[in-house]
């Protein structure tokens, strides 16, 4: 089998990746830009859901799926089919990693199991992913969209109170993903010092509660049940979206200096000597009030013109752009966030071992022939 770079962080790693959908393929697609070797193992005739999951669609491919598979090789396997279990067995022996997303109990149906694994290959490290781990949880579903609900991420989120809203991207599958590629990269660490492997397991609502960091904090340390407050922040103001003479514009005012500094810019000093906006727990406690005074200044001026006269006053602020203005954004800043044509760039930065970028996500078994001979061999 054909071995990546030799300068890429991660060569020589072999990933068993039998997992489908977000979660799992985003962090064993992080592993494979950093030079991992990864095997999707995917079933016959239609493979992961995803491969489904359009419109949009490019080069005949679900963008969907496009999105979290590139860099990886696609072995069709048919896990109720005994000698197709042996390949899949043999495969798992000779991983370094190995990464799952099946509901609780159905890896250990196929012999597949950490426990079962981990007896041919006692290095292994094993990483599970799950919606909500493996006791009461282990039989509910975990979609992406019902952990938003369930794990309080809706409550907070929404135009209004009455109106909860999930995030326009399956942010829980993203973090839990996150997550994942974290702890194999500390598995794989502990077993260079140890040479033992080890059981990594990561679920979406741990992953979400974690992810929810100072709305989290607020109700285990202070016992704050936080709700909807549209773009509003719960501990910042002005901290928000406001509208101008043509579109929205964020601002993200994070210091009694920005603030000085915005209220010279929109000529309101008068706001500066008003003790309801002393500090910025004053603020946050009026914020009624100053969101009405600033939105009467900020209609005064397009979006883009507010841009070019507060940046440079130092205050942090931008328009609300869709995707294309958000990549062009990135492009202006010299960002590269599109490589090899149409592949969104992985977003870490590595000086002597960066991401590589070599095959685009495989065709449904595409590499079966090689991988099952590979398999096969004595």
């Amino acid at each position: 089998m054909t071995e990546p770079d030799g300068g890429s962080a991660l060569a020589g790693l072999l990933v068993a990746d039998f997992s489908r959908v977000l979660a799992a393929p985003y962090a064993t697609m992080l592993l494979a830009d950093l030079g991992a070797r990864v095997i999707k193992v995917e079933r016959p005739g239609g493979g992961d859901d995803t491969r489904a999951w359009g419109p949009p669609f490019a080069d005949g491919q679900a963008t969907y799926f496009r999105s979290v598979n590139r860099n990886k090789r696609s072995l069709t396997l048919d896990l109720g089919d005994v000698e197709d279990q042996r390949r899949a067995r043999e495969l798992a022996r000779r991983a370094d990693i190995v990464v799952e997303n099946f509901r609780p109990g159905v890896m250990a149906k196929f012999g597949l199991s950490y426990e079962q694994v981990r007896a041919g290959n006692p290095g292994v490290v094993y990483c599970s992913i799950s919606a909500f781990g493996t006791a009461a949880g282990a039989a509910l579903p975990g979609y992406d969209l019902l952990l938003q609900a369930v794990g309080g991420l809706m409550s907070i989120t929404g135009p209004r109170p009455g109106e909860p809203t999930k995030v326009g991207v399956a942010v829980v599958d993203v973090l839990a993903g996150l997550h994942a590629s974290v702890g194999i990269l500390a598995a794989l660490r502990y077993r260079e010092a140890t040479g033992r492997g080890q059981h990594v397991e990561v679920n979406l609502l741990s992953s979400l509660l974690s992810g929810m960091v100072n709305q989290s904090a607020g109700y285990t340390m202070a016992g704050v049940v936080p709700g909807i407050m549209g773009n509003r922040h719960p501990s910042i103001a002005p901290y928000e979206v406001f509208e101008t003479a043509d579109r929205p514009l964020a601002l993200a005012v994070g210091t009694d200096g920005q603030f000085a500094a915005l209220c010279r810019v929109l000529e309101a000093d008068d706001l500066l000597d008003d003790d309801r906006f002393a500090d910025n727990p004053s603020r946050v406690a009026h914020a009624d009030v100053l969101r009405a005074r600033l939105t009467e200044a900020l209609g005064t001026r397009t979006a883009d013109e507010w841009y070019e006269l507060l940046t440079p006053a130092g205050v942090p602020c931008g328009p609300v752009n869709d995707l294309a203005g958000a990549f062009a954004l990135a492009d202006r800043l010299g960002l590269r966030p599109r490589v090899a044509g149409d592949l969104v760039a992985n977003p870490i930065g590595l000086s002597e071992t960066p991401a590589r970028y070599r095959t685009a996500p495989p065709p449904l078994g595409a590499d079966d022939a090689e991988l099952l001979a590979w398999l096969d061999e004595d």
